[in-house]
Formats: structure tokens, sequence, C-alpha cells
């Protein structure tokens, strides 16, 4: 196994545990070390995906570049957030590593090249997201929204694993680059691959919160 191709999510998973333990043992009552932990350690990772990217390996080129940009979100919303999260009590351990483990998701979706794991990296994201929408404990809108938002994504994600259920049933493969060649040159039941295609797009649109599937975001927003 080439580990260096997972270098970036491996140094991910592992600052989140870092951040989490560092706020736990240092008392701060900002979480300023947590929080500048968070930030060198993110600028340290999209440096390296940046190094990837410069050195010439091109199999991780498109992919390091897409991550480097979801890097650089990540750093522009813990910034400006950090006003509103210290007023409303989030600001904290539980928060960073939460947000960490969410960019831990969206680095394996991108990486990803398996519907498996295109669809690991997702719910990873989503349960994450989950527990950033219920962090306000005591506030009663927000443990409301994130029990909706978990419903919601949950059904979401049975629309996807059926979808993708009936891709591998078409194709025999839940590998991207098999499924593509065999839908261009092998003989496959196109109604049951039109009716996984339906159903993974409408899992997607859950989740993205597109129209006619984005009933939930208001109530979770407001939350």
């Amino acid at each position: 196994m080439n580990w260096i191709a997972i270098y970036p999510e491996i140094l991910l998973l592992v600052l989140a545990c870092v951040v989490m333990l560092v706020d736990l043992f240092v008392k701060d009552a900002q979480h300023r070390v947590s929080y500048w932990l968070t930030l060198l350690g993110l600028v340290g990772i999209g440096a390296l995906c940046g190094l990837y990217y410069a050195s010439g390996m091109q199999q991780f080129a498109m992919a390091r570049a897409l991550i480097v940009d979801t890097v650089i979100a990540t750093i522009v919303t813990l910034v400006y957030s950090r006003r509103y999260a210290l007023d409303r009590g989030m600001w904290g351990g539980e928060l960073f590593s939460l947000v960490l483990l969410s960019l831990l998701g969206q680095f394996i979706m991108i990486s990803g090249n398996n519907l498996l794991t295109i669809y690991l990296g997702l719910e990873l994201l989503s349960l994450a997201l989950y527990a950033l929408v219920a962090l306000r404990r005591d506030h009663t809108q927000s443990t409301e929204a994130a029990m909706k938002y978990f419903i919601l994504g949950a059904l979401a994600s049975g629309f996807l694993l059926y979808g993708m259920s009936m891709l591998y049933g078409a194709t025999g493969s839940l590998d991207l680059v098999t499924i593509f060649r065999m839908i261009a040159v092998e003989p496959i039941n196109r109604a049951v691959l039109v009716l996984g295609v339906v159903f993974i797009v409408a899992g997607l649109a859950f989740k993205l919160g597109a129209v006619p599937f984005h009933m939930w975001i208001p109530d979770v927003y407001q939350g």
C-alpha cells in the first residue's frame, strides 16, 4: 500500500485527536492553544498537499488541489466564526475536533475512486455536522434541529446506498473507473443503471439541500 497517498488524511486524524486532548488538559478560557494548534496543523497539512502537487505526483495532483481548497475554506471559517462561537459558548476543543473530522470526511470523498469509500467519507462528514448542530446542548432549537438533520440525513444515506447497490448489480463493481468502462463497452441493464443513478442523485440532493429536497434547511440553520 502506498502510504504517501494518505499522509494528509492520517495527519488530520491525529491532529483532531491531539487538539481534543490538548483542550482537555490545557486550561484556557478562550482555548487559544487548541485554536492555534488547529490553525497551524491545517496550514501544515495544506502545505504538504501543495508539495504533492509541486513535486509532480500527478496521480495525486487533482485531488490534492481540491483538498488545499477545502483546507483554506476551513481556516477562513474558523477565523470568522470565532466571535460567534465565543458568544454562544461553543468555542473549544469539541468544535475544533468536529470541524477537523468533517474536513477528514471531505478529504476521503475527494480522494476516493470507489463508491463505498466516497460513501464512508460522506457519512463521516455528516456525523460531524450532526454533532456540530447539536453542540449547544442546553439550547432546545439546536437539539431539535440536530435530530431533524439526523433523521433526514439517514433517509438520504438510505437512498445513496440503494442507488449504489443497483449500480453494483448492473455493472458488478463499485470502482468508478470500472463502472464508466462497463457503461461504455459492455451490454448492461440500462433500466437498473438509470434507477440507481436516480437514487444516488436524490440522496446527494438531500445532503446538499437542493430543491426539491431542501425542506430541512430552515430548521437546521435556525437551530
